[in-house]
């Protein structure tokens, strides 16, 4: 999505008959049809995956209303102020942490009650929208995810060797690169901030708690499919190991 949003911005030709949002729109269903051809994703993770896909849809269109960022080129694919690509983009994430659960074989020692995750998610979710019109809670909903998750630590296996890392630092470096890449989104022209009006700069680094409890929030729609469970006896002590600590 990354390529086609900078290479378009690049590329796409000043009155083709196509806008480039919608052209991104038919480019990222494509690439979902080709993932479920290709059993490189399977269909309860699309199901899941969608689930992201709609409620960053209904954020987007909540956010966009108030003001919070806007899409700059014309488009018929939208809903409101916000084209039908931008729910992919957050379907990229729960695609990701999917594809990356399988593949790397993740296991869990400490991991929290899964109804503590649930609610810890929906309180994200719903504080996107309730602090235009009250309190804002992230650095609780921050302090509530360090309580939940500050013992727990994910085993993968990238080769043949499980690894392992403390699963908060996992969240955050998901969160810094999906922050990398919304720099080049809009500096690329995708979207941009009132901040961009008068011409490109750094997304504010204060997005990256956004990111942070929104990749939470498919972090734990994921485990609707791929459950959290330990990893066999044996395989990866509790305690730190040469060579086991990444």
């Amino acid at each position: 999505m990354l390529a086609l949003i900078v290479g378009t911005f690049l590329l796409w030709p000043r009155g083709a008959p196509l806008a480039r949002y919608d052209f991104l729109v038919v480019a990222a269903l494509a690439i979902q049809v080709a993932l479920l051809a290709l059993k490189l994703e399977r269909w309860d993770e699309a199901v899941v995956i969608l689930v992201f896909h709609v409620v960053g849809t209904v954020m987007e269109v909540f956010k966009t209303a108030h003001g919070s960022w806007i899409y700059p080129e014309p488009s018929l694919l939208r809903i409101g102020g916000v084209p039908l690509f931008s729910g992919f983009m957050y379907a990229c994430i729960g695609s990701y942490i999917a594809r990356i659960w399988r593949l790397m074989d993740f296991r869990f020692v400490g991991y929290p009650p899964i109804w503590t995750t649930w609610v810890l998610a929906i309180l994200a979710y719903l504080n996107f929208f309730t602090h235009h019109y009250g309190p804002d809670i992230r650095i609780g909903l921050f302090a509530a995810s360090v309580v939940l998750f500050g013992r727990t630590w994910v085993v993968f296996t990238p080769d043949r060797t499980p690894r392992r890392m403390p699963l908060l630092l996992g969240f955050v470096l998901v969160a810094l690169f999906i922050w990398f890449a919304e720099n080049l989104g809009t500096l690329a022209g995708a979207w941009a901030y009132p901040s961009q009006r008068d011409g490109w700069r750094m997304v504010s680094i204060g997005k990256l708690g956004a990111w942070y409890l929104l990749m939470l929030l498919s972090y734990v729609l994921v485990t609707a499919v791929h459950k959290p469970s330990p990893p066999p006896v044996g395989e990866v002590s509790a305690q730190p190991t040469e060579g086991g600590v990444c």
